[in-house]
């Protein structure tokens, strides 16, 4: 694994907050151990924007759900402040890019189904004011008693990161959260998220496709090698100041040379095109395919030739060839 352009972490901040520790993962399959993941090592200071980029299938969100606790590694550790991660828990909240919302209850109840979830012994009172606050800091004060079929697809979004950020975790996890979202509500929710983590001093882990966002709002980008067997190939340090805004981050030269290295490496160095195990299996395939349409004709050659051996033992004797010959025709 090569690390870009590393620097210096605040010294106020935890920097082995988040450890995850040679992690493996697999699975077994019809053919044998499947390994999703082999030796995954990554270590995220406290208060970090870190974003995930890879190829479909290459481990993101395998890897994101251990670090929340839906899934454990087959080998390997994750730690959170030297805690060990085994299931999921209210110091971890996860963002799902399809919402995950009860369409039976309003945005309100949504929210407040979760800190009373995880504050049980709160009053009321409190309860109420956490969901109103967080509500309104993504902007849906409005839309409080709306059910989710009456939300748009942004508005959803910011129901489940209200409610995520309700129960203050200190790490929030984002497995594509704006891949479904059109382009203006995107970059909205994209400046809201990063008002919210700047203000609230969290820890992100986020995967997206999108590498121009990944350059928009991660300190570091993590870049995954294609699957099986997937690790981490290579991270880089983003280095525009913050506050960023979009103006600032087009005009730098170093944005076009992070941009253009991030694609060479994805679609060049990684693409799914080199895979020898999908390379070997297509071949197969094809070579399967041939030898059953060669054994498939073969066979009506040879029920066509029988056809016609029958035919001559138990034709009439004044029947033509030229008749014999138009029935077999009629037979194949």
């Amino acid at each position: 694994m090569q690390t870009i352009n590393i620097t210096k972490k605040s010294p106020n901040k935890n920097p082995q907050f988040l450890r995850i520790e040679n992690v493996s993962k697999v699975y077994p399959s019809a053919n044998g151990p499947y390994t999703v993941l082999d030796g995954v090592n990554l270590t995220v200071a406290e208060g970090e924007f870190v974003c995930l980029i890879g190829h479909s299938g290459c481990g993101k969100s395998t890897l994101l759900n251990m670090v929340s606790g839906f899934n454990t590694p087959t080998q390997g550790e994750v730690k959170l402040e030297d805690r060990l991660i085994t299931e999921p828990g209210p110091d971890r909240m996860m963002v799902f890019q399809n919402y995950c919302l009860l369409p039976w209850k309003t945005a309100y109840e949504n929210v407040y189904l979760a800190v009373n979830s995880v504050y049980p012994d709160k009053s009321k009172t409190e309860k109420t004011s956490l969901v109103n606050e967080h509500l309104a800091m993504v902007g849906l004060t409005e839309a409080a008693e709306k059910k989710p079929h009456q939300l748009s697809g942004g508005m959803k979004q910011r129901v489940a990161i209200a409610r995520a950020l309700a129960i203050r975790p200190q790490v929030l996890i984002l497995d594509e959260p704006f891949g479904a979202l059109d382009a203006i509500t995107k970059e909205e929710l994209q400046d809201e998220l990063i008002k919210i983590w700047q203000d609230h001093h969290l820890t992100i882990l986020m995967i997206t496709h999108d590498i121009d966002e990944a350059l928009y709002l991660a300190d570091r980008l993590v870049m995954m090698t294609n699957g099986p067997s997937a690790k981490i190939g290579e991270v880089l340090q983003i280095p525009f100041p913050r506050p960023r805004t979009r103006s600032q981050v087009l005009e730098d030269p170093k944005y076009y040379e992070l941009r253009n290295y991030a694609l060479d490496f994805l679609f060049n160095r990684f693409a799914h095109s080199e895979d020898p195990t999908e390379a070997e299996e297509e071949t197969a395939n094809k070579g399967a395919l041939v030898r059953k349409i060669g054994g498939i004709v073969a066979g009506v050659a040879a029920l066509a030739l029988v056809g016609f051996s029958l035919f001559q033992v138990f034709a009439p004797k004044n029947t033509s060839p030229n008749t014999s010959m138009s029935v077999v025709t009629h037979l194949i």
